[in-house]
């Protein structure tokens, strides 16, 4: 997300910081730079016109010239006009009598229905009792999918294509009420256009069913006219907040930048990934110091929060204390951080020289790198993975022909296990001390 962007300021802000005090001229090519760096990333004109005028505005004033560090004044100034552009954060509304409904909306292609489980799967995190409405009769392809999302994160999924969708709308709400669930989501039909009968329809729902919110679901990849989209349908329904899905993808991301300051309507939640854990709250202040490379170490911490079992990291960790820590250990905490999502989205959670350290690895290498071990561990007998020591010459042979890696792989793999342990034996003989003669 933004890597381009990101990669742009941050030559801009390296040769800035090179600098001592800074005049009305240094702050005018600063100041071009970043606009054509936003141009490029697909950010609409007349938000990057006034987002340079008002950092210009404090940028050239006593603000930056009396500063101790111009430079650093200047990018500070930038963060916070950027988290203007990008708005205030606002929550879903789930305030009221139970239960609420919530429709989600959008073009065909857009990323609706899976957008509709993620989103399924987070509230139900949060402690709601959701069902979820098949509401495009029109795609049998679209219920099946949305059933199988449903089924594989434990939401109920209603659906009957003899049903027009504002009527198995107002059905789902009534055995909502009946079973005490306390959000109906409803996923609609979409179109390839904008047109009058997918409106007329929305309508008919929202007159069947109160809705809390009504959510459109917008593809980030569409560039420019995703503010088009989002235009046509806040002036045809009511819309509430915006989902920008497929955020991981090669789009310049601009779209996400201009959207709220364009239409006014506020984004709630960023599609990051295909899995169904990869849906974040939209958070302006977290998200424009992800955009100047700052990172994200709340975001990441909340990643791995969601994604670590605490029961299993505990039993792990007394395990680890007792000198008891072995390959299925190993095996499961590799699981646990695939869990987080690609190490491309880790590392660009990462702040700065963190994260610049991290990406000086390829993340397709640490990717095959980390299939690689997944892959010769599973190739392991029970017994093996409990008891490395069993490992000898002919056991890693037939492991390496089962994993379809070679030999020099297992061995590499055991190596840092073996180091694993021997570090965790120092921490338990010396409670730290002397860690530091091991990494010389």
């Amino acid at each position: 997300m933004f890597e381009n962007l990101t990669g742009r300021l941050n030559d801009i802000f390296k040769q800035l910081r090179r600098r001592g005090k800074l005049s009305a001229a240094d702050v005018d090519v600063l100041l071009r730079e970043v606009r054509l760096a936003l141009l490029e990333a697909d950010v609409n004109y007349t938000v990057v016109k006034e987002f340079v005028a008002h950092v210009r505005e404090r940028a050239v004033g006593a603000e930056v010239s009396q500063a101790l560090n111009p430079a650093q004044q200047v990018i500070k100034i930038v963060h916070e006009e950027l988290i203007k552009i990008l708005g205030e954060p606002q929550k879903l509304n789930l305030s009221g009598a139970k239960p609420v409904a919530i429709m989600l909306v959008g073009l065909q292609g857009s990323g609706k229905t899976t957008a509709a489980a993620k989103l399924a799967r987070k509230l139900r995190s949060e402690g709601e009792r959701v069902l979820l409405v098949a509401g495009d009769p029109y795609r049998p392809a679209a219920i099946k999918q949305l059933q199988t999302l449903g089924e594989k994160i434990g939401v109920e999924v209603i659906a009957d294509t003899a049903l027009k969708p504002p009527d198995l709308a107002a059905r789902a709400f009534d055995k909502a009420q009946k079973g005490g669930y306390t959000v109906v989501l409803i996923d609609t039909a979409g179109r390839s256009q904008l047109d009058q009968p997918l409106m007329d329809e929305l309508r008919s729902i929202a007159k069947k069913v109160k809705l809390n919110e009504t959510m459109l679901v917008v593809d980030a990849m569409v560039g420019q006219e995703a503010l088009h989209i989002a235009e046509g349908f806040r002036d045809t329904l009511q819309i509430t907040g915006l989902i920008m899905t497929k955020m991981d993808g090669d789009a310049r991301g601009g779209a996400a930048i201009s959207v709220r300051s364009v239409t006014g309507v506020p984004i709630k939640y960023l599609g990051t990934g295909e899995g169904a854990e990869a849906l974040e709250t939209y958070d302006p202040g977290r998200l424009a110091s992800r955009i100047l490379g700052m990172g994200d170490m709340i975001g990441l911490i909340e990643k791995a929060e969601a994604a670590f079992d605490q029961k299993s990291q505990q039993e792990q960790a007394d395990r680890m204390l007792k000198g008891q820590f072995n390959l299925e250990d190993y095996s499961q905490q590799l699981k646990q951080l695939r869990k987080m999502g690609s190490l491309q989205q880790v590392m660009d959670m990462l702040p700065g020289g963190m994260g610049q350290a991290a990406k000086n690895v390829s993340p397709d290498e640490a990717e095959a790198q980390l299939k690689r071990t997944e892959a010769i561990i599973n190739s392991m007998t029970t017994k093996e993975r409990r008891d490395p020591e069993l490992l000898n010459a002919s056991r890693r042979r037939r492991i390496a022909g089962g994993s379809g890696t070679n030999v020099q792989d297992v061995n590499r793999l055991i190596k840092q296990f073996r180091e694993t342990q021997r570090l965790i034996k120092t921490l338990q003989k010396t409670g730290g001390r002397g860690l530091s003669r091991m990494f010389k």
